[in-house]
C-alpha cells in the first residue's frame, strides 16, 4: 500500500496493527530460501571434500537463516519465562549439532522455517482479501463545490458534499443519491451478485462500481467513517481476536512443552545413570523425541482454519466479530428472528381503517400521522405515507415524545394524542362496540392494529400489514433441514405473530413483546435447548443481540448500531446470507476438527516409531513438519481458496450475458 493512497491514517492503522509477521513476512521466506542454498551446498561440499571451515561456514549459516524466528521467538519467551514449540524446535537442532548432525539439524530448522513461511502466506492470504478492498477506494473523486466541479483527494471530502459519479467509476463515499439514474455492483460490500438499481433517494456504498448512468451523491460519511473503512478495520480486528478453541491450545502449548523439555532431560540423563543405554545413542533419540512431540502442527491448525473463515465469509458479505463468533455460530441450536424489518420487509402499509362515532377516517388518519411523522418506527412511517396519498397536510405538533415499545404521544392543536399499540397504551380504555368488532376482524386477519386516542379516548383504529421478505421462507426450510429451531419475537399482537408463523412454518412465536422481554425469552431458549442466535435490526433489538450467544444483526449495510452490537452482521439486508454464515461456520469447525485429529495423529505415529523402531532424525523432521504444512493448506484451501472460486463461478453464472 502506497504511502500517499488517500485511505491511509484513515483505516490502515488496524491492518498495521496486527501480529508481527505482517511487518517481517517479507524476509521470512529470503532466510527460508538462503538456509535450503546453505544445507544443499553443505551436502555437495560433503561428498567433494570441502574443508572444514568452509563445511562449519554453511552449517552455521543455514542455522542462522533456518532458525532466525524460532530462535527469536525462543528468546522472547524466555525472557518473559515462557517455554513454547519455538525453544523445542531450537534445543533440538542444537542437540543434533552436539551429535555432528548438522545437516539434519539444519534440516529441522528450515522445514520449521518453511512452514512458518506457509503459516504466514496463509494468513497474508486471509488478510490480503481484506487489504485488497483498498483498492476499491478512488484517489481522488469530483466535487461539486461553489458551482463548480473539482477534483480533491476522497480524505477531504466533507459530509453534505455533492460527489459527481461519472459512469465505470468507483464510488468513493456513503451518500444519497440526488440525481440521476445507474446500476450499481455492489458485490465487493454486499456480497450481491447482481448490480442493483439506484435512484434518487437511494443509498450508495464507497467502493461499489458505478454503471452506465451518472449519478450525483451528496456525502453522509467521510472517508474514515465509510462502510468500506469499516469492515476492513472490524475484519482485522476479528482476525486478531481468539476463539475458545484457539485460547485453549495455546494454554496447553506452554504446558506440554515444559512437559517434553523435563522428559527429554530425563530421558538423556537416567538410561545412561543406569546403564540401560550408551550416552551418545540416547542422546540421539531423545532429540528425535523431542522434535517429533512438537506440538507445531496442533497449535497452528485453529488459527489457520479460523482466519481463512472469517476473510472467506467477509468477501460475502458476512462480517464475523472474531473466532468466538465463529466458532459460536457454528453451535447454534436456534435462531430466534424480530419480525419486523427482519423476516418481513419491514415496510407495512395501511389496510384498514375504523372510527368511532363523530370522527371521520381523515381525521383519524391527519391526527395520527401528525404524530408520527416525527417517529422512525416502521408502522410510523406508513401512517404517514397514508396521510401523504390522501393528500392530508400535517399539522404542528407540540409536546412530542417517543414511547419506546409503546408508540408516541403530542399535542395537535388542543388535543392530547396517542398513537401505539392498545395493549401498550395503558389500562383504562374502552373501545366502542364497532371498535371492538373492528379489532378483532382486524386481528384475525393478521393485520397490525394501531390506538389513536384523543384527550384519553379511543377515536379510532388503523389497521397494518407488512409483506414477507422474499427470502424468507426459503431461510426457514434451510434451517430447519439443518436441524435448527426457529423463533420468532415480536411486540406484534398474537394474531398477527400467528398469520406471519404459518406462512413461514414457525413454531415456536412469542408476540406481545415488550424490549426487555426479548431479553427474557432468549435465556428461556437457552436453558432449554442451548445455544441461541437473535437475528434482528441491531436498532430496537440491541439488548435482545447482546444477550444471545450470537448475535446477527441485519439492517441497513453497515448500520453502525449494527456493527457495534452484534456479533455477526449480514451485509446489505441479505437475510440469505445467514445460512452461508452457518455453513462457513460449520465447515471451519470441521476443518479445525480435521486438523486436530491429524496432528494428534502423527505426534502419536511420530513417538511410536521413535520408541519401537529408533526412527531417524531425519523422517521425524519431515514428519513433523509436514503435518505443519498439511494443516495449513487444509485451512487455507478448504475456507478461502475454494469458496473463493466457487462464489467467482456463481457470480459470473447469475451475471447476464452481454
Amino acid at each position: 500500500m502506497s504511502a500517499h493512497h488517500p485511505a491511509n491514517g484513515v483505516v490502515a492503522p488496524a491492518l498495521e496493527s496486527g501480529t508481527s509477521w505482517c511487518r517481517e513476512a517479507w524476509l521470512a521466506p529470503r532466510l527460508a530460501a538462503l538456509a535450503l542454498l546453505a544445507i544443499l551446498l553443505s551436502v555437495a561440499g560433503g561428498r567433494l571434500g570441502a574443508g572444514e571451515d568452509v563445511m562449519l561456514a554453511l552449517h552455521l549459516i543455514a542455522y542462522g537463516a533456518g532458525g532466525f524466528y524460532g530462535g527469536k521467538k525462543a528468546i522472547a519467551g524466555l525472557l518473559q519465562g515462557e517455554i513454547d514449540v519455538d525453544l523445542l524446535m531450537v534445543l533440538a537442532a542444537l542437540g543434533a549439532a552436539a551429535l555432528g548432525e548438522w545437516q539434519e539439524g539444519a534440516l529441522l530448522l528450515f522445514l520449521f522455517s518453511l512452514s512458518n513461511v506457509l503459516q504466514d502466506y496463509a494468513i497474508g492470504r486471509s488478510r490480503g482479501a481484506i487489504k485488497s478492498l483498498f483498492a476499491l477506494y478512488p484517489e481522488v473523486a469530483t466535487v461539486k463545490r461553489g458551482g463548480a466541479a473539482m477534483q480533491v483527494p476522497i480524505s477531504e471530502i466533507q459530509v453534505g458534499d455533492t460527489v459527481l459519479i461519472e459512469p465505470g467509476a468507483r464510488i468513493p463515499v456513503d451518500g444519497l443519491v440526488i440525481a440521476g439514474a445507474s446500476a450499481v455492483d455492489e458485490s465487493p460490500i454486499t456480497g450481491e451478485s447482481l448490480p442493483v438499481d439506484k435512484a434518487a433517494g437511494a443509498k450508495v456504498f464507497a467502493g461499489t462500481l458505478n454503471k452506465e448512468g451518472s449519478l450525483d451523491v451528496s456525502a453522509t460519511r467521510a472517508a474514515g467513517q465509510t462502510t468500506l473503512a469499516r469492515i476492513i478495520t472490524l475484519v482485522e480486528e476479528a482476525q486478531d481476536s481468539k476463539a475458545r478453541a484457539q485460547q485453549r491450545l495455546e494454554s496447553f502449548e506452554g504446558t506440554y512443552a515444559k512437559f517434553i523439555i523435563f522428559s527429554v532431560i530425563g530421558i538423556i540423563l537416567l538410561p545412561p545413570l543406569l546403564g540401560t543405554a550408551d550416552f551418545e545413542s540416547n542422546f540421539y533419540r531423545a532429540m528425535v523425541l523431542m522434535t517429533v512431540a512438537s506440538p507445531c502442527a496442533l497449535v497452528i491448525s485453529v488459527p489457520a482454519a479460523l482466519i481463512s473463515a472469517i476473510a472467506a465469509a467477509a468477501r460475502s458479505g458476512i462480517l464475523f466479530k472474531g473466532g468466538a463468533s465463529l466458532e459460536q455460530l457454528a453451535a447454534v441450536q436456534v435462531v430466534a428472528f424480530d419480525k419486523t424489518g427482519t423476516l418481513t420487509a419491514g415496510s407495512p402499509r395501511v389496510t384498514d381503517i375504523a372510527v368511532a362515532a363523530g370522527t371521520t377516517e381523515a381525521e383519524l388518519i391527519a391526527l395520527a400521522a401528525a404524530v408520527e411523522a416525527r417517529s422512525e418506527h416502521p408502522l410510523a412511517k406508513a401512517i404517514v405515507a397514508e396521510a401523504s396519498s390522501r393528500g392530508i397536510r400535517l399539522a404542528e405538533v407540540a409536546d412530542f415524545a417517543a414511547l419506546p415499545g409503546s408508540g408516541a404521544r403530542g399535542r395537535v392543536g388542543e388535543i392530547d394524542v396517542r398513537v401505539g399499540r392498545l395493549s401498550q397504551l395503558g389500562g383504562g380504555i374502552e373501545l366502542p362496540a364497532n371498535l371492538l368488532e373492528a379489532q378483532g376482524r382486524f386481528e384475525r386477519a393478521g393485520q397490525t392494529t394501531v390506538a389513536v386516542l384523543g384527550a384519553g379516548e379511543a377515536l379510532g383504529l388503523i389497521a397494518l400489514a407488512d409483506e414477507l421478505r422474499p427470502q424468507s421462507l426459503v431461510l426457514v426450510r434451510a434451517l430447519h433441514q439443518r436441524g435448527i429451531t426457529v423463533a420468532m419475537l415480536t411486540g406484534d399482537n398474537r394474531f398477527v405473530a400467528a398469520a406471519i408463523a404459518r406462512q413461514l412454518g414457525i413454531r415456536r412465536v412469542h408476540a406481545e413483546l415488550m424490549p426487555a422481554d426479548k431479553s427474557t425469552i432468549l435465556r428461556e431458549l437457552q436453558r432449554e435447548l442451548g445455544t441461541v442466535a437473535m437475528v434482528g435490526d441491531g436498532i430496537n433489538d440491541a439488548p435482545a443481540l447482546a444477550i444471545a450467544d450470537v448475535g446477527v444483526a441485519l439492517g441497513a449495510a453497515g448500520s453502525d448500531v449494527a456493527l457495534e452490537a452484534a456479533d455477526v452482521v449480514l451485509m446489505g439486508d441479505r437475510l440469505e446470507a445467514l445460512i452461508s454464515g452457518i455453513d462457513f461456520s460449520r465447515r471451519a469447525r470441521r476443518v479445525v476438527k480435521q486438523n486436530i485429529a491429524f496432528s494428534l495423529a502423527v505426534i502419536a505415529l511420530l513417538l511410536l516409531g521413535v520408541l519401537l523402531v529408533e526412527l531417524p532424525l531425519p523422517l521425524g523432521v519431515l514428519g513433523h513438519e509436514g503435518s505443519t504444512v498439511i494443516v495449513v493448506l487444509n485451512g487455507l484451501l478448504s475456507l478461502l481458496i475454494l469458496p473463493e472460486i466457487r462464489r467467482q463461478l456463481a457470480r459470473r453464472k447469475a451475471a447476464p450475458s452481454a
